[in-house]
């Protein structure tokens, strides 16, 4: 794709050398984008044991499978499991995993032996829902660990945890962030009454977004010193409302983050002090006043990604228009900020994962617009603009590489006008294309 190209790339069939059946999950409607599943990889460095994929479901079931899609073990930890950090603690091959619901925990599995080594019950600390249902029970928001960390030493796993609840117009938010010590012992936690989005681990420090401040909390950014939780520093983007931080990545400089306060990206220094800022999804003029959300970035080594989400009014909840940067990835120079392209992804992004360099991005519904294209899977890379495109019959929500195998999980959509549905629930693995 050719510099600052709106061309829409149509997708080639995927063609899986092995498909997986899940159970049956029900299917999703054309607004709903919450988390409910996940996937990830060891990347086969690990041991020979170690599985290919690693499946979190929505019926809250962890499975391993190998590189044919052979089933290697299975846990069945409840809820949904939403969240899972594959790692090594005593250089043993584990799994953090991070589930939502009415009894969500963060457990430990021995990723060969799928055993679980231990439990932590997240609402004996958040709290007990308000309301039986799925947006108020205690959740597992992101996880990191040493051991993914760059320049670190240790065998410490990061959790950011919270839970919701709303009384007309007054919305309130308890959440923690953990570290734990190989044996499930909370070496420190940090509180606060707002939403966590997103943690990322980098050297000394653990980086935190907000993405939702209602009460006394009133930054979208935290950074703390990872051994023992003391705060180094703050960063909000001064906006008025709840919103502020969509997702953060911690880079040797400092931190880069998608402000959802104003719309654009930031670096900032170990300080917290400002390096630079783009303009990403601001408001543009037209019959509505409308923007997008950056709502993911990730840093490689000469470039900070962001991609951003579904266009909003700024009056009301329905548009016709659509933001110029709507589902798109800007690519930025790290060192200056610059925009040097902007690639299409032309829907919501369920999972990204790195190999080399090229970014695998699983799309799915477009929030608006319903183009059953759009579902699939995006290869971009970066430098060049290059990119291709595979499509699935359901949304994409979550991809993984291990070497020169691809997984993408796949859930089902219902549309409110047709009869049945599109998609199954189950998982593809391709070779890498």
């Amino acid at each position: 794709m050719s510099e600052d190209s709106e061309q829409r790339l149509r997708s080639r069939p995927l063609d899986p050398a092995t498909t997986v059946g899940l159970p049956a999950l029900t299917p999703r409607s054309t607004r709903q984008q919450w988390t409910r599943s996940a996937l990830a990889s060891f990347d086969g460095e690990e041991s020979e044991d170690t599985p290919a994929f690693l499946v979190g479901t929505g019926h809250g079931v962890v499975r391993a499978v190998d590189d044919d899609g052979t089933e290697l073990w299975s846990v069945d930890l409840g809820g949904m499991a939403v969240a899972l950090e594959p790692t090594l603690v005593d250089d043993e091959p584990v799994v953090l995993v991070g589930t939502r619901g009415e009894t969500a925990v963060l457990a430990l599995l021995d990723a060969i032996e799928g055993t679980v080594r231990w439990t932590h019950d997240l609402e004996a600390d958040l709290g007990s829902a308000t309301k039986e249902t799925l947006f108020y029970y205690p959740m597992t928001v992101d996880l990191a660990s040493d051991a993914a960390a760059t320049a670190t030493d240790g065998d410490r796993l990061y959790a950011a945890t919270r839970r919701y609840e709303r009384d007309g117009d007054d919305r309130r938010f308890e959440s923690r962030v953990y570290a734990f010590d190989p044996d499930g012992t909370v070496a420190w936690s940090y509180d606060a009454d707002a939403s966590p989005i997103a943690l990322d681990r980098r050297d000394d420090r653990v980086a935190v977004a907000y993405n939702r401040c209602h009460g006394d909390h009133q930054c979208g950014l935290v950074v703390l010193d990872a051994v023992d939780g003391d705060l180094d520093h703050t960063w909000d983007p001064g906006t008025d409302g709840g919103r502020r931080v969509g997702d953060v990545a911690l880079d040797d400089d400092g931190v880069v983050l998608a402000s959802h306060g104003d719309y654009r990206g930031y670096a900032l220094d170990r300080t917290g002090g400002e390096r630079w800022q783009v303009d990403l999804g601001r408001p543009i003029d037209g019959d509505d006043t409308v923007y997008t959300y950056p709502n993911h970035v990730t840093v490689d080594d000469g470039h900070a990604l962001f991609v951003t989400g579904n266009t909003f009014p700024e009056d009301g909840r329905d548009t016709d228009e659509r933001h110029p940067d709507e589902h798109s990835m800007a690519v930025v120079d790290r060192e200056t900020g610059d925009r040097r392209r902007t690639l299409t992804v032309d829907g919501w992004l369920g999972g990204q994962d790195r190999i080399g360099d090229e970014i695998a991005l699983a799309v799915g519904q477009h929030f608006r617009d319903r183009d059953p294209e759009t579902h699939g899977l995006r290869f971009v890379r970066p430098a060049s603009g290059e990119s291709r495109r595979f499509g699935t019959d359901g949304i994409a929500v979550a991809v993984a590489l291990n070497d020169d195998l691809v997984a993408v999980l796949e859930e089902p959509i219902a549309y409110h006008d047709e009869d049945g549905y599109r998609g199954a629930h189950r998982l593809h693995v391709i070779s890498k294309p």
